[in-house]
C-alpha cells in the first residue's frame, strides 16, 4: 500500500508522520507553508467582523501566551506517555509547494499514484485536487464531526458541557469543511491539568491511533464508512473575551 502525505510543516503532522513511517510505505510527503496569514485574517473579518476577529487574536497573543507558561509540564508529559515524536521529517521525501491546491500538486499526484493521501494541517484541499486520483483522502480532525466541525472541538465541547463528544475524528476528505464520511470516533480523557493547548495534544494522540487502524483496515479492504445523526456547527476560534467568561463561569481552561 502507497501511503501520500499532504501536510504543513507543523508538530501535530510531524507526530502524525512519525507514528506511521515505520508501519506503512510513505513515498513522498507534499509540503506546504500554509496559508497567507494576511488573506486568512482578511477573509475572516469578512466573515466573522471586525470584532470578534479581534478578540480572536487578544486571546492567541495574551490567552495562549499565559497558558504556556503553566502547560509546560502536562504538554512534556502528554508528549511522553503518548511517545509523540517530534522529529523532522525525511528530508529526502519531501516535495514543496506554495499551496497544496496548485497544478504541481496535482502532477505529482498523478505521477505518485498513490493509494490512499493522509492529510494533516492543510488548508482546506480544492475539489480539483480531490478528483485528481481515485485514492481517498484521510484525515484527522480534532473534534467529533459533524457536531464539532472548525477548529477546537474539544474545548467546545467541554464550553457546552457535552463530555460524549469531546474527542477526535478520522474521516474521508470531500469538498465540504469537516463533513466527510466518519472512519473512526473516540473520547479523550481529560484531567484537572488540561487546558486549551493540551486538549489537541491528547486528540491527536487519540487520533493517530485511529489513524493506524483506518490504514490497516484499508489495506486489508475492510474500511467501513458511517454517519451520524449529530446537529453539524461550523466552530472558530474562542475571544479573549469568550475565554475568560467559559473559564471564570464554567470553569473550562
Amino acid at each position: 500500500m502507497k501511503v501520500l502525505m499532504l501536510v504543513k510543516n507543523s508538530q501535530s503532522s510531524r507526530f502524525v508522520y512519525n507514528s506511521i513511517k515505520n508501519e506503512f510505505d510513505i513515498c513522498k510527503i507534499i509540503m506546504e507553508p500554509g496559508a497567507n496569514k494576511y488573506l486568512l485574517l482578511k477573509r475572516r473579518i469578512k466573515r466573522l467582523g471586525l470584532g470578534k476577529v479581534l478578540g480572536q487574536l487578544m486571546f492567541q497573543v495574551l490567552g495562549i501566551l499565559a497558558l504556556k507558561q503553566f502547560s509546560r509540564k502536562r504538554i512534556s508529559s502528554i508528549i511522553e506517555n503518548n511517545h509523540l515524536n517530534n522529529e523532522d521529517f525525511d528530508q529526502s521525501k519531501i516535495i514543496r509547494v506554495n499551496s497544496i491546491n496548485e497544478n504541481k500538486v496535482i502532477d505529482e499526484i498523478n505521477k505518485l499514484n498513490p493509494d490512499i493521501v493522509v492529510v494533516n494541517g492543510t488548508r482546506i484541499i480544492s475539489k480539483n485536487v480531490l478528483e485528481s486520483t481515485k485514492a481517498k483522502f484521510m484525515n484527522i480532525h480534532v473534534g467529533i464531526t459533524p457536531k464539532y466541525r472548525g477548529v477546537h472541538g474539544g474545548y467546545w465541547a467541554l464550553v457546552n458541557n457535552d463530555y460524549e463528544n469531546c474527542g477526535v475524528t478520522v474521516h474521508l476528505i470531500d469538498q465540504g469543511v469537516d463533513t466527510g464520511d466518519i472512519i473512526y470516533q473516540d473520547k479523550i480523557e481529560i484531567t484537572n491539568k488540561d487546558n486549551f493547548l493540551t486538549y489537541p495534544l491528547l486528540q491527536i494522540s487519540k487520533g493517530i491511533d485511529l489513524l493506524k487502524r483506518a490504514l490497516k483496515d484499508f489495506e486489508e479492504d475492510k474500511l467501513v464508512f458511517s454517519k451520524n445523526d449529530l446537529d453539524s456547527k461550523l466552530w472558530y476560534h474562542p475571544t479573549l473575551f469568550q475565554y475568560i467568561y467559559n473559564r471564570l463561569l464554567k470553569e473550562v481552561k
